[in-house]
C-alpha cells in the first residue's frame, strides 16, 4: 500500500513521535523511508540585521545546513535502531510546507508523515502551522502526529 514513506523531522519531540509512527508503518509494509528536514533560506540582508554579532561570522544557511544534517542524521539512526530497514536522508532549504510537498511529489511518496507542531516560531501561528499547510497543499495522504 505505502511504497515510499516522508517523514518531515526537525528535531521536535512531535517529530520524533512522527517517526516513530512512520517506523511502524514501515514495518508493515516494507516501504522505503524517507527522511527530510527542511531548513529556512536566511538572506544575506536578513542575516546583516540580527542582532547576534559573533566574533567570527558565519554563513547563516551554512549553519542552519548543519544543524538540519544533523537532524536528518540523528533520525536515521533512530530509525534504524528501531528496526527500519530502507532509510535514506535528506536536507532542502525553502518554505517548508510547500518544499515537503514538492519534495513528496519529486519522490512520489504515497505518505508523509510529521508532527503537529515544530520548533516553528511566532510565523507559524499568524500563517498556520506548517503541518495544517502540507494537508491542504499534498497529492498523497499526510498523517499529523
Amino acid at each position: 500500500m505505502f511504497e515510499r514513506i516522508l517523514i518531515a523531522v526537525d528535531g521536535s519531540d512531535q517529530a520524533l513521535d512522527a517517526l516513530k509512527l512512520a517506523v511502524g508503518i514501515q514495518g508493515k509494509f516494507a516501504s522505503e523511508l524517507i527522511i527530510l528536514c527542511v531548513y529556512r533560506h536566511h538572506s544575506l540582508l536578513e542575516a546583516s540585521m540580527s542582532m547576534v554579532r559573533p566574533e567570527t561570522p558565519e554563513n547563516l544557511d551554512d549553519s542552519m545546513r548543519e544543524f538540519a544534517g544533523g537532524v536528518v542524521e540523528t533520525a536515521k539512526t533512530f530509525a534504524t535502531k528501531h528496526g527500519a530497514k530502507d532509510v535514506r536522508g535528506f536536507i532542502n532549504s525553502g518554505p517548508p510546507a510547500r518544499t515537503i510537498v514538492n519534495f513528496a511529489k519529486d519522490k512520489n511518496a504515497d505518505l508523509i508523515v510529521l508532527g503537529s507542531r515544530g520548533v516553528g516560531d511566532v510565523e507559524g501561528f499568524l500563517l498556520g502551522s506548517v503541518s495544517h499547510k502540507v494537508t491542504s497543499l499534498a497529492d498523497c495522504p499526510v498523517m499529523v502526529v
